[in-house]
């Protein structure tokens, strides 16, 4: 398929309802349908190592560069929240999903298939959210290079997911969309060249720019690039993106931590201490270089990122020493690189076992925390494990782990996601599964009381109560 944006028109949605709810009956898509409970899927990359995969797990709520998966709606009182899932335990293939946590009655709903990826098994393609200031939900589907297509759906009906309509069909992966003041803006990647960042802005979410490019660095001239991203707003206003980049576009030698900004809708590009900076970001020694870590010979996984109340941004990630699972590559630190006013500053956290293992931050005035699966779990060299919360009084520079959220589990706990505007008990949510062999995975959301729910892995009735775990 070609990179430009397919728009359905809006003529032909009340056929495209018709056709969704024909083939759900006659079992061709179950696209627009309820299924009967939370059920993550269980993925592997299928690249073997001496400790097993490259990764493999529970990844309804991979990846880190699909962001944000949950936001809390003070409007309506809900936290609507997106994941990968699956029709059933013996059945691995995905449905991009979206349920809704209700504050008042604390109870969730049945979730909703926003697209059915026909077989497709990869959670590279799962969905992340949006809610527009007329308070439609948007979700956004990953593809996959140019071999699987991305989508745009926006909810029927403000505040529902009882129906979605497709909206585009375009070329993009790893999807992070924000509404802003000025409109929708929409950072997403590229398989060009090998993985180059692009974004894309729209006042009514209907119509786009043509994409952007934002960064693609080579290493030496001529050679190929690659990058992933994390990113946030802050004010309705400041967006940015903290970047690591790719030798030659060999993602498994993933390094460097490079930040950029715009304060103007993505008409203008800057350093953290405002020096201009053109697009692309081609220069690999450009200003906007936060860590160099290629020197250390050391890969950088990005896992999240936010601002603290001075609008200064900080970045959570793992170091190591290598991508393959193990020893090997070890140790894997938990970091952060923050802005304090003047430089770049970065501290440790801890360590756990593996590259993928993956929490978020949390920055308030003078508390910041980390929710994340840091200690060890009953699967040695993988994917997750027990889940811990880490508390820093001093703007990032010491942590300090103050609650074991979850012990002697019988499952690896892995991907915990800080939904937008959080609000308790839905602070955060994550997904459970084996880290070596596929498994049931099942999804839970908690709070900082160490307070733990499981969604129902079943349901019989539109609305049920979670099941308190802890």
């Amino acid at each position: 398929m070609t990179g430009i944006k397919t728009v359905t028109s809006f003529k032909i949605l009340a056929l495209i309802f018709t056709n969704f709810c024909v083939g759900n009956a006659i079992g061709q898509s179950l696209t627009n349908t309820k299924i009967n409970g939370y059920r993550g899927i269980w993925f592997q990359l299928n690249q073997k190592y001496e400790y097993g995969d490259k990764y493999s797990g529970a990844l309804g709520t991979y990846t880190a560069k699909h962001v944000p998966l949950a936001i809390y709606a003070p409007e309506v009182d809900k936290t609507f929240f997106v994941y990968g899932g699956t029709p059933s335990e013996d059945q691995r293939y995905l449905l991009c999903m979206i349920g809704e946590f209700d504050h008042k009655t604390e109870m969730v709903s049945k979730p909703t298939v926003v697209y059915d990826k026909n077989g497709v098994d990869d959670p590279h393609d799962n969905p992340s959210i949006l809610i527009d200031n007329a308070g439609y939900i948007w979700v956004f589907i990953s593809g996959r290079g140019t071999t699987r297509p991305g989508y745009k759906y926006k909810s029927k009906m403000p505040y529902s997911i009882k129906e979605f309509v497709q909206i585009t069909e375009e070329e993009m992966t790893y999807p992070q969309p924000r509404y802003t003041d000025f409109g929708f803006f929409h950072f997403f990647t590229k398989y060009t060249g090998v993985r180059q960042l692009y974004f894309e802005t729209s006042k009514d979410g209907i119509t786009w720019t043509d994409d952007k490019l934002l960064a693609a660095i080579p290493e030496k001239e001529g050679e190929k690039s690659g990058h992933y991203q994390v990113s946030d707003i802050y004010n309705g206003k400041l967006l940015g993106t903290f970047i690591n980049r790719h030798p030659n576009g060999n993602v498994d030698k993933r390094t460097d931590l490079y930040y950029m900004q715009s304060m103007d809708f993505g008409s203008s590009w800057t350093t953290v201490n405002s020096i201009e900076t053109p697009l692309p970001l081609i220069d690999l020694d450009s200003p906007a270089k936060a860590v160099d870590y290629a020197s250390l010979e050391k890969n950088v996984y990005l896992k999240d990122m936010g601002y603290d109340a001075n609008g200064n941004p900080a970045c959570l990630y793992i170091r190591s020493n290598g991508h393959e699972p193990g020893p090997k590559s070890a140790p894997y630190e938990w970091c952060i690189t923050k802005w304090n006013g003047e430089q770049w500053q970065t501290a440790v956290v801890t360590t756990s076992d593996h590259n993928y293992d993956m929490g978020s931050l949390f920055i308030g005035e003078d508390d910041w925390k980390i929710v994340g699966p840091t200690e060890k779990g009953t699967q040695d060299w993988g994917v997750g494990g027990e889940l811990a919360l880490w508390q820093s009084q001093d703007q990032g520079e010491t942590w300090k782990k103050i609650k074991i959220l979850t012990e002697h589990s019988a499952l690896s706990h892995s991907y915990v996601r800080r939904p937008v505007n959080y609000k308790a008990p839905f602070s955060f949510f994550w997904a459970d599964g084996h880290s070596h062999q596929p498994s049931k995975s099942q999804l839970y959301f908690g709070n900082f009381d160490g307070d733990i729910w499981k969604m129902p892995y079943n349901m019989t009735e539109e609305y049920e109560m979670p099941i308190k775990v802890k």
